[in-house]
């Protein structure tokens, strides 16, 4: 007979980066619990209330700033961005994009066509 599974369990900081929230901003029942698979399945079938109002106003991690910025993570750091944003402040940024702002949405979207380039180069080659 074999021994029953242990469920596989999830840090909050892993199982809060998987669904794109600020950890500190969750509950603190979240922030101090493991997160099981099923646990994490069910969270995001039916996210609670809590998740749904951080997922919509924040504040939000780098990398969700970061890509509703259309900036790289990089791009945040170099301009001092380091403290999570909210829905509003990233709108308000949006609304009236900052020098840097700017500078960085278009060294971003430079990066990423050189990827495309590189990526289909590589396919005509292979």
């Amino acid at each position: 007979m074999s021994k029953p599974k242990k469920p596989q369990l999830m840090k909050p900081a892993t199982a809060a980066q998987k669904l794109g929230v600020y950890l500190p901003a969750t509950p603190r029942e979240f922030q101090e619990g493991s997160v099981s698979r099923e646990e994490f399945d069910e969270l995001q079938r039916n996210p609670p209330q809590w998740l749904v109002d951080l997922r919509r106003n924040g504040p939000h991690p780098r990398d969700v700033v970061a890509a509703r910025l259309r900036v790289s993570n990089s791009g945040l750091a170099r301009a001092g961005m380091t403290e999570p944003l909210t829905t509003e402040q990233i709108a308000a940024l949006i609304a009236d994009p900052p020098e840097w702002l700017e500078r960085e949405r278009e060294s971003y979207a430079e990066v990423r066509r050189e990827e495309r380039r590189l990526k289909e180069r590589r396919e005509e080659t292979a």
